[in-house]
Parts: structure tokens; C-alpha cells; sequence
């Protein structure tokens, strides 16, 4: 029985996940459309004429309905199939090489963020009140109020151009990715820095919530060492919160990953995206969306299963 709600309640998180992804895909359609011009005058060559133009918008399909080209879209997604870009190449084609550059940045920002927001969030939440307590919420609020983009420039500034000790840009190797790691180092530090103060903040409220339980007493008037406290009786309580401050920062560090890669020249989805913007090529904008999201909504599922589990709610 438990195992069937478990499966029921499963299927509900799939089901509105899935209708959120796809309304925000519908979304991304609709605002395309309202932007001046399309992809046929966009992708134009100079001196092309205004028949040339007209064919060229009828084999993109920009004649038909905004919702026909929508559903029509949406159709071979189940298939794995994004469609086509403005210029005619596979927006699969397209992907393949600058999305996993971005999800591997996005996905080293996400481990740092997590291990480092765990750590100093303890560590002041084992100390209230005490100046380490006061130290870390301070900068943890102060990180967080700075955009991406700034503290990206001032990583180069200070790292690259005065200390010299990492490179400020990214060169590709033959197969597209980082030719070293040492130029992973700014661009991931530039988009965990805000998330970790984000982080920390949440895991400091939610053990210091948790501290008030009865059990987290009972176990600091037994004498129980503080690291033991913590481990077995803070975090297990704490953990949904921590988990759902985390999943939510996926979102942030791959939305923050487009201005980031622009300024370290990171050869992500960043400068994909801005040029499918500017030919406003709706197949390639929303390929990117489609997989970024589904990324999202995989690691908030994590995090409702983590909640559910937390809850009592085990297969």
C-alpha cells in the first residue's frame, strides 16, 4: 500500500513538472513571436530579395499559426527530436558539443555550492550567537546580494589580471571542451560564490529550526559530542530544506551560467543562445530550454522525493 501511494505521488511531481516544463515552452513561442522580425529576415543574406525572403519563411514554417508551430514542435520532443534551425542544421547537432560544457560548469558550481554552504551553514549554526555565527551570516548575505557577472570580473580582475595565477578566457580543445581545468576555476567559483552565501543562510535557519526539536535536546542534555548532534539528529531534520535550497539553485547556476560563459568566452549554451535570439531561431531557443529543463525538473524531483522520504513517505 505504501509503495503504491509512494508510486501515486511520484506520478503527481512527474505529471506537474512535465505540464510546467511544457508551459514554459509555450511561453518561450509566444515571446519569440512578439519580437520584431523573424528568422527568415534575421537569417537573410545581403542583398536577398524579398521572394527569396518569402520562400525561405514558408520552408521554416513561419506562415503557419505561432500554436501550429508549437504543437508541431512539441510532437517529436517524446522522440528525442528538437527540430531544425533557422540555418537548417539539427538543433540536436547544435547541442551536442556546447551543452555538456554548460551542465559540467553548472554541475561542479552545484557540488562546491553544496559542500561549502553545508560546512560553514554547521558551523555556524554549532555556534550561535558567537562571532563565527555573525562572520558567516554577514558575508553569506553580502555574496549574495552580488549578480554573477560582477563577481566574475572581479575574479579576473584580481586571480587573472594582478595575480596571473588562472587564465581569464577558455580555449577549446579538439573536442570542445576546456583544454585545462585550471580554466573551469574562475567561471565555477563566479557562479557558486552567490549560491553558497544563498545555501549556507537556508542550511543555517534550517538546523537552528530543527535545534528546537525535543529529540536535538534530549540528545545535547545526554552529553552527545556536537559533530554526533549534528549528524544524527540536526541534519536528518534539516535535510528537505537543504535540499530544496539546493534543487532551486540549479535553476539559478544554469540561468547564470549564460552571462558567465559570455565573459570567461566559456564554450557553453551562452553564446548559442544569444545568437538564436538574434536570428530569433525559436527551435534552437527551445531546445535549450527544453533540456536545461528537464535538467531542473530532474533535481527538483530529487528534492520532493528527499522531502517525501524525510516525511515518512519510504517505498
Amino acid at each position: 500500500m505504501a509503495g503504491a501511494l509512494t508510486a501515486l505521488r511520484l506520478g503527481g511531481l512527474l505529471a506537474r513538472r512535465g505540464a510546467l516544463l511544457a508551459a514554459l515552452l509555450a511561453l518561450v513561442f509566444a515571446v519569440v513571436e512578439a519580437l520584431p522580425g523573424d528568422a527568415a529576415d534575421a537569417t537573410a543574406d545581403r542583398g536577398e530579395s524579398a521572394a527569396d525572403v518569402a520562400r525561405r519563411r514558408v520552408l521554416l514554417g513561419l506562415d503557419q499559426p505561432v500554436a501550429v508551430r508549437f504543437l508541431r514542435w512539441m510532437a517529436g520532443l517524446p522522440t528525442g527530436d528538437l527540430g531544425v534551425s533557422a540555418r537548417g542544421e539539427r538543433v540536436w547537432s547544435l547541442l551536442a558539443g556546447p551543452l555538456p560544457n554548460t551542465l559540467l560548469l553548472g554541475g561542479l558550481a552545484l557540488a562546491i555550492t553544496v559542500a561549502v554552504s553545508l560546512t560553514l551553514g554547521s558551523w555556524a549554526a554549532l555556534r550561535p550567537g558567537s562571532v563565527t555565527d555573525r562572520v558567516i551570516s554577514a558575508s553569506a548575505t553580502a555574496v549574495l546580494a552580488l549578480p554573477e557577472f560582477v563577481i566574475a570580473v572581479a575574479l579576473v580582475l584580481v586571480f587573472a589580471l594582478w595575480a596571473g595565477l588562472l587564465p581569464a578566457a577558455t580555449l577549446a580543445g579538439p573536442d570542445g571542451t576546456p583544454s585545462s581545468w585550471t580554466m573551469l576555476v574562475l567561471p565555477v567559483l563566479a557562479l557558486a560564490i552567490p549560491q553558497i552565501g544563498w545555501n549556507a543562510r537556508i542550511v543555517r535557519g534550517a538546523l537552528a529550526d530543527e535545534a528546537r526539536a525535543p529529540h536535538v535536546r534530549a540528545a545535547v542534555l545526554d552529553g552527545l559530542r556536537p559533530s554526533r548532534v549534528l549528524t544524527h539528529h540536526l541534519l536528518p531534520g534539516a535535510l528537505p530544506a537543504i535540499a530544496t535550497g539546493a534543487a532551486t539553485s540549479t535553476g539559478m547556476l544554469l540561468g547564470g551560467a549564460v552571462a558567465v560563459e559570455t565573459i570567461f568566452s566559456y564554450p557553453g549554451v551562452g553564446a548559442l543562445l544569444a545568437g538564436a535570439v538574434a536570428d530569433r531561431d525559436t527551435p534552437v531557443i527551445a531546445g535549450v530550454v527544453a533540456l536545461t529543463g528537464l535538467v531542473i525538473t530532474c533535481v527538483l524531483l530529487v528534492a520532493d522525493l528527499i522531502r517525501s522520504w524525510a516525511a515518512g513517505g519510504r517505498p
